[in-house]
């Protein structure tokens, strides 16, 4: 599998293109929010000879979903994102205000519904759904297990975590999230975040302090 990370939008979102030997692929978190920016995503899939099948979606947060509508209509493809996170497609205009971000035309609902999907593909490539709750509802990662390739969105980054003080953020779930169904994958998986750089299980296990100060039991992110 090939993976190209372009970074869009005022909140330095990655959005990436995902593509294998067939040349079909998939655009994760489409970010771009600008005519520069659509141009920059329209140009890198034609240079590389891409043919689009799928708009996929780890959550809702409107700088992750600034680029999917350009991506629906210019390639007739479908969306796929959790249902449970529809509601913040729905206020991505006061959201964005906030941050100072002007808010385009945006999906009102997923074409497909990974709350019941258990797999999205393209091309030979299959993307397993991995519901990782927390940092929103509906948040989800993908993960490719012939690559060892995993696209956490907003739940995991390098040394850090996502935000749990948003709408329907809770830290207790994005912690049973990471260390309950992502670690377990293996220390060798690539971990393509939602913003910065790459990082892999191993590392994040050894260096992520939001991580380590579980594993030592300082911090009891069960809440029991």
């Amino acid at each position: 599998m090939n993976i190209a990370c372009l970074q869009f939008n005022p909140i330095q979102e990655n959005t990436y293109v995902v593509w294998d030997d067939t040349a079909e692929c998939a655009v994760i978190d489409a970010g771009n929010a600008s005519e520069r920016e659509n141009a920059a995503l329209e140009r890198f899939i034609a240079e590389h000879g891409l043919n689009p099948v799928l708009a996929v979606n780890t959550h809702g947060h409107f700088d992750h979903a600034l680029g999917v509508e350009f991506v629906r209509r210019r390639y007739g493809v479908p969306f796929a994102m959790s249902s449970k996170d529809s509601f913040l497609l729905e206020n991505a205009a006061v959201s964005g205000s906030l941050f100072g971000v002007k808010i385009g035309p945006m999906p009102s609902a997923p074409d497909i519904d990974l709350e019941r999907t258990p797999e999205v593909r393209f091309g030979r490539t299959a993307l397993r759904v991995i519901p990782t709750p927390g940092h929103t509802p509906g948040h989800v990662s993908l993960y490719e297990p012939e690559s060892k390739t995993l696209f956490t969105g907003d739940t995991l980054f390098r040394e850090s975590i996502g935000r749990t003080d948003l709408p329907g953020g809770d830290y207790s779930w994005i912690m049973r999230s990471i260390l309950e169904k992502l670690l377990p994958l293996g220390d060798e998986v690539r971990v393509c975040p939602g913003h910065g750089p790459e990082t892999t299980l191993g590392h994040e296990t050894l260096y992520n302090p939001f991580v380590v100060e579980v594993l030592n039991d300082e911090v009891n992110y069960r809440n029991d």
